[in-house]
């Protein structure tokens, strides 16, 4: 604060600002303390009583304080990324678009056989049905059910991450997942569907959760929360379905955690850079249209 007597009163505040000085004579104000503001010499004066100055000026520097710890506060919160609705826009258009085509009674049987995670095929070097597994479903309900979970995921992820980012880590989570899958099943083993790219979702939801970019440390309910959805899910969905792949779901989780960790640490200049979404973007649906190409090439 800024001291200087004057004729029984005090400066105690002394700003080029005019708004500062306005603003922190409606503190006073609302307090009421004896005071008042001229402008003089090019700058803005808050004068009080001497006798009220050493109070007066408690008060500001208390008012300052807590203005300062929030916008503290609000400088540590998550940054919001644009994106997200685009992304799952993109993720549905894709999975009706596979739908369509592999549904179809002249072609879908041609799809399914190229298109589905078959555990041998998948080790004996098909790297790409890790991707187009991921684009495949057995009926309306299964399809519906990925809408679901997968654009809700999709999206809280996307605002994390932007659009981009996000679901390129989640198509890559996937089909990670699908191969770890493939690592411990019988060779004869096969499954479709995006539920394993969706479990990468909610695994990159705890990952940030247990470390947010942000330093503002979570409460342990929001901490904890994607993990408990996760278990939930689970349930949710069959643990002992029979078309339930748990092991598919867990590799995924396990997955989308991992490079969910490591997406969560890029910088937040890199994810707001809309050029990084957008080829993010494009890299992601090109690794879905050329897993398909070779599958049908082949």
């Amino acid at each position: 604060m800024d001291q200087s007597h004057q004729d029984g009163w005090e400066i105690i505040v002394r700003t080029p600002r005019r708004e500062v000085c306005r603003e922190l004579h409606v503190v006073l104000e609302a307090v009421g303390f004896h005071h008042e503001m001229i402008h003089r010499d090019g700058q803005w004066h808050l004068i009080v009583p001497q006798d009220n100055a050493d109070a007066a000026i408690a008060e500001i520097e208390a008012y300052q304080r807590d203005n300062a710890g929030e916008a503290n506060t609000e400088d540590r919160r998550v940054p919001i990324f644009g994106g997200a609705f685009v992304g799952v826009v993109a993720y549905i258009g894709i999975l009706v678009s596979i739908a369509v085509v592999s549904w179809s009674p002249e072609s879908g049987a041609l799809w399914m056989s190229a298109g589905d995670m078959d555990a041998g095929d998948v080790m004996r070097g098909q790297w790409w049905r890790t991707f187009t597994a991921l684009t495949l479903h057995a009926d309306l309900a299964h399809l519906l059910s990925n809408f679901v979970f997968g654009s809700v995921f999709g999206f809280m992820v996307g605002r994390i991450l932007g659009g981009g980012v996000a679901w390129l880590t989640i198509v890559v989570s996937g089909a990670l997942g699908n191969f770890f899958n493939a690592l411990i099943r019988e060779p004869e083993h096969s499954s479709i569907g995006a539920s394993t790219a969706v479990f990468a979702a909610l695994g990159m939801m705890v990952a940030h959760a247990l470390r947010p970019r942000s330093a503002m440390p979570p409460k342990p309910m929001r901490r904890w929360s994607p993990l408990v959805g996760g278990v939930l899910m689970l349930a949710f969905t069959g643990l002992g379905g029979e078309r339930t792949d748990v092991g598919a779901h867990v590799a995924g989780f396990i997955a989308g955690t991992m490079l969910g960790y490591l997406a969560c640490r890029m910088p937040d200049r890199v994810l707001a850079n809309a050029r990084v979404q957008a080829v993010s973007g494009v890299v992601a649906a090109t690794l879905v249209v050329v897993a398909w190409t070779i599958a049908i090439a082949k």
